[in-house]
Parts: C-alpha cells; structure tokens; sequence
C-alpha cells in the first residue's frame, strides 16, 4: 500500500487542511517520524510523488482519518513479485495487455493466456487485489493502473562447444509490479 500522490493532493487541496494539521495526525513519539518538522517534509514529499519517508498502512489511515475519507480512496495499492525466472521482454508484454482494465478483466486475460509469465503476473494482480480486500476497497471499481516488468539478475552459466570453446548462457530474472486504485 503506497499513497497515490495525485489523489492525496487532490483531497488535501478539497478539504482544505493545511500539512501542519495533517502533520500532527502522524507524528508518532519514538519510532519513524517523531516530530512536526519530519512530519511536514513527509507528507510533503507525499504530495508530490516521492515515496521517502516510505509511507506506511498506519500513516495512511491516520491521514485517512484526518482528511475524513476512506484508506482506499488516497491509496494505491502494490505488490511486487521480485526473482520471477523469465526475461523481462517477454513479461512486458503480459504487463502492457493488462495496464488501464479492471481487475476482472485482467485476471481473465491473465487465466486464459497461454504465456509462462502469465501465472507469474497473476500472482503480483493478486497479492495487490488482497492489499485491497484487507483496507475495504471495492475489488469491482479496481483498475490495473501501473503494471511493469523490470530487469532482475542474471545468472551466467557456460555451455561447452567444440575445440575447448565455452559459450556463455544468461538466465534472466524479472521484477514485476502490479499497481491497482479504485475509480473515482
């Protein structure tokens, strides 16, 4: 679960509360963000997209609370499957086919396709859609608003070939990320 900045700003600016107040809302004495001034910079790096202090559920749901909306409606909700065996070019394609659809339209086109990285990315569509369950978002008006594959480690391994020769093989690994908000 991260904070979809432009959303927060949004109602931030709707609501019409100032990031001193809000501050106050998540200062938690003794752990993370201790004071009004970190407090202040957080959110304000919140607002503009910079995920640093990394915004947790409990600071998502005091700010929440404070701005009088529900988790889901400030929140995006993420999973990453991280080490998924398969180049990334190959996932990117499962990625783009399900960026912009619903949850329920990108889960059929993942069942029902017959790529390897499909179930991989699946597994990431459904960790997210549970993130969502857990903070009481509607799983029917969830989109698939950020999804990607990126490139992981590879593994160098070596092939034996004629004349003493050795040619090199690399096994490439994938980190997949699935992002889902609910629509406005």
């Amino acid at each position: 679960m991260r904070i979809h900045s432009k959303r927060f700003s949004q109602v931030i600016k709707k609501n019409g509360i100032k990031v001193e107040d809000l501050a106050a809302s998540i200062v938690t004495p003794g752990k993370g963000i201790n004071n009004q001034a970190k407090a202040e910079a957080a959110i304000r790096n919140w607002m503009r997209g910079s995920d640093h202090p990394r915004a947790t559920a409990e600071h998502i749901k005091k700010l929440a609370a404070a701005l009088g909306v529900a988790p889901a409606s400030i929140a995006k909700f993420t999973a990453l499957y991280r080490f998924e065996r398969g180049s990334n070019r190959k996932t990117k394609l499962l990625t783009d086919l399900i960026r912009g659809k619903d949850l329920v339209t990108a889960e059929n086109l993942l069942t029902f396709n017959i790529k390897k990285a499909a179930v991989d990315v699946k597994k990431a569509l459904k960790a997210a859609t549970d993130d969502a369950q857990r903070f009481d978002a509607d799983t029917l008006n969830l989109i698939v608003e950020e999804a990607s594959a990126d490139e992981g480690p590879m593994m160098k391994r070596f092939h034996q070939k004629d004349r003493g020769r050795a040619h090199r093989i690399l096994k490439r690994m994938t980190h997949i990320t699935v992002s889902l908000v609910e629509k406005n």
